[in-house]
């Protein structure tokens, strides 16, 4: 007997899908930039605002004691995420869009349709859905990455290869690990998921650590995170943005709802070990400023993965971290975006001495952010998002891997900091005279006009960030 579909709980998935099918077709019959834009901006607003406003709802595509799409307030939130992910990277992207640094309908298509894939992790109950829904936001990143017209061409399309080869990998050994675990315990659906016993036990005890592997390449957890670095300064900056932000939320949403129910914590907690410790040795030899937010970010998810290898009682920290992340990486990408040039690359530390000299506010927002990711004042919501993790790593007692946290928090800062030194440093020495200061720092690094739409999303996200900051147990009481 079939069950009715609950058309009402899809709507955030109709809206996304929808806004992929506009963009594609603004750009077919209207053929103008604003129109693509605006149409791509708009869809993703209505998934953000029908997420929420559908809220906790009835699952639909449902069997006996378990249903393949599940609205709850945390996918909710998450999606309402993904949808401003979307609309802020697209806003990143308008000034090169502007000169023609890729085609418009192009990369809105693709956007709108990672941002689908974005959606249905968010609500996926089972595992065939939840993979569907990451090579859904997957596939078109590998277009996207290199998808420019002028610029550094060759390291774009060097980017893009790399990205699609390891990604091969990684879906290969992910879908042997669902594979295996079904084989073991009949079960797809992540509320039927348990632990197998019997003599299908080490079959599944397999499969689960290959699905944790797999699924920690969305995340760039060691061992599969070599191609994070090249990937990231390789892209656009707005792509690269969205690769830190949107599809690493969607693998920490994806392991989070496999070690939730299933054992992991042991291959969970060695990656975790792993993927922060190295994450932050190699980011204190950056020379580039997009392959240091990598590194970076790699050291992020180990802090990630150390709450998620707790199980089910570290998931509100790890997703509660998750978002913190997300929004103050977004904010350093926007930064960096606003100091570059339209469709350059990131450039080297050096090009940002002296930048909060030149643009204040800019200069204020990166360390804001640079703070944030380093767990200190004024960044009040990574200061939270730490200390929930370690709070709840010693309360349950993993006080080892809550000491392995802190001590990387500690090496992370030496990078940080050397960041937001140069952003006030002054210009160097010419000959054996000292230049004026200003007219020195003006010549070597004048300042650049901030396109609107960058500037909006810059305030909006900083807004976001302080709101975040002050009030995280709005945030923590959403993801529960």
């Amino acid at each position: 007997m079939s069950q009715p579909v609950n058309h009402f709980a899809l709507l955030p998935l109709y809206a996304a899908a929808g806004t992929a099918i506009l963009a594609f077709l603004a750009d077919l019959f209207v053929a103008r930039r604003a129109a693509t834009v605006a149409a791509t901006a708009l869809g993703g607003l209505a998934t953000a605002i029908l997420a929420l406003v559908v809220g906790p709802e009835a699952g639909t595509f449902c069997t006996t004691g378990a249903c393949s799409w599940v609205p709850t307030w945390p996918a909710a939130v998450t999606a309402a995420l993904f949808a401003a992910l979307t609309v802020g990277v697209l806003a990143l992207s308008v000034p090169a869009l502007r000169l023609g640094a890729a085609p418009v309908g192009e990369f809105c298509f693709l956007l709108a349709c990672s941002m689908t894939g974005g959606v249905v992790i968010a609500y996926a109950g089972d595992l065939i859905t939840l993979i569907v829904g990451l090579e859904t936001l997957t596939l078109p990143l590998y277009v996207l990455v290199g998808l420019r017209r002028f610029g550094p061409v060759e390291r774009a399309a060097s980017a893009s290869l790399t990205f699609f080869l390891i990604s091969i990998v990684s879906t290969a050994v992910t879908l042997l690990g669902a594979a295996l675990n079904y084989a073991a315990t009949g079960s797809i659906h992540l509320a039927l998921l348990h632990a197998a016993s019997g003599p299908f036990a080490r079959l599944a005890g397999v499969g689960v650590a290959l699905l944790v592997i797999g699924l920690a390449f969305k995340v760039a957890a060691v061992p599969l995170h070599a191609w994070a670095p090249a990937t990231y300064d390789g892209a656009p900056i707005p792509i690269a943005a969205y690769l830190s932000t949107a599809s690493k939320l969607g693998g920490i949403l994806a392991l989070a709802a496999v070690v939730s129910r299933l054992d992991a914590r042991a291959v969970t907690a060695v990656l975790a070990v792993l993927t922060m410790t190295i994450g932050n040795l190699v980011a204190l030899r950056q020379s580039r400023m997009i392959r240091l937010l990598a590194w970076s970010s790699i050291a992020q998810a180990g802090y990630i993965l150390a709450a998620l290898a707790l199980g089910a009682p570290g998931v509100t920290a790890a997703l509660s971290y998750a978002v913190f992340f997300v929004v103050l990486e977004f904010v350093a990408f926007t930064v960096v975006v606003a100091l570059r040039r339209p469709g350059a690359d990131g450039g080297s530390l050096l090009d940002y001495r002296g930048a909060a000299r030149r643009n204040p506010w800019l200069g204020a927002a990166l360390v804001l952010s640079l703070a944030g990711l380093a767990g200190l004042p004024p960044g009040l919501a990574g200061l939270f998002a730490k200390l929930s993790v370690v709070n709840t790593l010693v309360q349950q007692n993993w006080s080892w891997l809550a000491a392995v946290v802190v001590l990387n928090a500690v090496i992370a800062l030496a990078y940080y900091v050397r960041v937001a030194a140069s952003l006030y440093s002054l210009p160097p020495r010419v000959g054996r005279s000292v230049a004026d200061p200003v007219l020195l720092d003006a010549a070597l690094h004048p300042r650049l006009p901030i396109a609107r739409p960058v500037a909006a999303t810059l305030a909006a996200s900083v807004a976001v960030a302080v709101v975040l900051g002050f009030a995280p147990q709005l945030l923590f009481n959403a993801l529960t």
